[in-house]
């Protein structure tokens, strides 16, 4: 029970059609199974309910909520929805991101709407969702906020958006580590890598009209730890590290969970 009694917001709390479990879900589930009550935001509110449904099926507390994350206003309901249902916010998961998803492509190929987009929903997200809940945790004078960017960020990924977006985030994340340190605030960032999720694998399956198997094959070739992706399993590990007292003097990190990718050089 290391987040008993906390509030927990995961944003992309849901997750893509496919295979396997999200960043999001599992998060929201280990933050749940650790203590927390949890708002689980989603843009598709089905999707959410699956993931409050697994977590009351395990004696947890969770909500659902619906919010379209390019929406300021949306993001501020979600966050006085927490903080009105349970009293505090003490942590924030900023899980949300598109690439192919969201049209992002090479920069030859890549449309006004596309780049809009992916901006709107990686990082503005990300941005006002911070704005809405670091005046209550200033007051409480505690709080984790953990933005999930990616490894694209330090790697020789090809789509614009994704990348210039996601290492936005980590500079963002810095900032408001710094910034907010007095009020015993903590904000970090964790680069997950290739990782085997509806997301990461079905979309690309789906986009390259290859199967499940030939994708997954693919990315597990280039993981260096057991030649293996990881899986949302790992990513909310590290976000249960960060969000907990375990983690009370960690502050400004960027934490790779890559399977040792970001070691290779050249």
């Amino acid at each position: 029970m290391r987040l008993q009694d906390r509030v927990a917001i995961v944003v992309g709390a849901g997750q893509s059609p496919g295979e396997g479990i999200g960043n999001g879900r599992a998060t929201a589930l280990t933050f749940a199974r650790e203590g927390a009550k949890v708002l689980c935001v989603d843009h598709h509110l089905d999707s959410a309910q699956e993931t409050v449904d697994l977590i009351a099926a395990k004696g947890g507390t969770a909500v659902a909520f619906k919010a379209d994350v390019t929406k300021n206003a949306d993001l501020k309901a979600m966050v006085a929805d927490a903080h009105g249902r349970w009293g505090s916010v003490d942590i924030l998961h900023n899980n949300v991101g598109v690439s192919l998803s969201g049209g992002d492509a090479e920069l030859l190929d890549i449309t006004e709407e596309a780049f809009d987009r992916c901006v709107a929903i990686n990082l503005k997200s990300c941005i006002l969702a911070a704005k809405h809940v670091i005046p209550i945790m200033r007051q409480q004078q505690r709080g984790s906020i953990i933005n999930i960017s990616s490894m694209a960020a330090i790697t020789t990924y090809p789509y614009v958006a994704y990348k210039a977006t996601k290492s936005a985030m980590i500079a963002f994340t810095e900032q408001l580590a710094y910034q907010n340190a007095q009020y015993g605030i903590r904000a970090n960032v964790i680069l997950p890598g290739l990782m085997n999720t509806p997301m990461a694998v079905d979309t690309r399956a789906r986009e390259f009209k290859k199967s499940r198997a030939e994708v997954e094959a693919e990315r597990d070739s280039k993981v260096p730890l057991r030649k293996k992706m990881g899986t949302g399993w790992d990513v909310a590990n590290a976000a249960l590290f960060l969000a907990s007292d375990e983690a009370s003097f960690v502050t400004g990190v960027t934490l790779p969970v890559d399977g040792g990718a970001s070691v290779r050089r050249g």
